[in-house]
C-alpha cells in the first residue's frame, strides 16, 4: 500500500468530497444499519475520514476509529472530524495497531486494491474483529475478486463470504462491489 503525501492527500480529499460522496452515504447507511448501539466500527484505509464523518452524524452512539497508512490523510481526516468523537490512528493493514478482538465490525472502502498482500490483510482484519464481528469490504467491481475471496478464505468460513455488486443512489451503473464475512 502506498502512503499519501501531503499534496496527493489534498488532492484526494477534494475530489473524494465531490465524487465519492453517494458512495460514502451509501456505506454509512448500511454499517449504520447493521450495526447496534455502542458498537465499534474501524474504518480501514479511511483516507481524510468522510466516511467516518458520514457515520458520526447518522450514529454519534457509535465508537468510531479509523486507520490510514499515510499521516497526511489521518492530518486532513482529523479537520474533516473536527467536533467529532473518533479516534484516528496511521497504520498498515498488514499490521494493524489494535489488539485481537477490538472492533465489532471492520470497514474498508476504495482500499483493497491497494493492498499488496491480501492474505496478510485478511489475517489482520479478521484478528481485530470480535467473534462474530463483521468484516464489509467495497472496492472497484473489477479489482482483484479471485484473489480477495482466496484471501478472505484463508481466514473466514467460505459460508459467510459474500460479494454484491453495489450502486448507491444515483449512481448509472455498478461500479462497485461489497465484500463481507463474518468472523467464527
Amino acid at each position: 500500500m502506498t502512503g499519501f503525501g501531503e499534496q496527493e492527500s489534498r488532492g484526494y480529499d477534494r475530489r473524494a468530497t465531490k465524487l465519492l460522496g453517494g458512495l460514502y452515504r451509501h456505506i454509512a447507511d448500511e454499517v449504520a444499519a447493521s450495526t447496534g448501539t455502542g458498537e465499534a466500527v474501524l474504518d480501514v484505509g479511511t483516507g481524510p475520514g468522510l466516511l467516518l464523518a458520514h457515520l458520526a452524524r447518522r450514529r454519534p452512539d457509535l465508537l468510531l476509529h479509523g486507520v490510514d497508512l499515510s499521516p497526511h490523510m489521518i492530518a486532513h481526516a482529523r479537520t474533516n472530524l473536527t467536533g467529532h468523537e473518533v479516534e484516528l490512528s496511521v497504520g498498515d493493514v498488514g499490521a494493524l495497531p489494535y489488539p485481537d478482538n477490538s472492533f465489532d465490525l471492520v470497514v474498508s472502502s476504495l482500499s483493497m486494491h491497494e493492498w499488496p498482500d491480501p492474505v496478510a490483510a485478511a489475517a489482520e482484519l479478521g484478528r481485530v474483529l470480535r467473534p462474530r464481528g463483521t468484516l464489509a469490504i467495497y472496492d472497484f467491481r473489477f479489482v482483484r475478486d479471485a484473489s480477495m475471496r482466496t484471501a478472505l478464505g484463508a481466514r473466514f468460513a467460505e459460508p459467510t463470504i459474500r460479494r454484491k455488486v453495489v450502486r448507491p443512489r444515483g449512481y448509472p451503473f455498478g461500479l462497485y462491489a461489497q465484500w463481507t464475512a463474518r468472523a467464527a
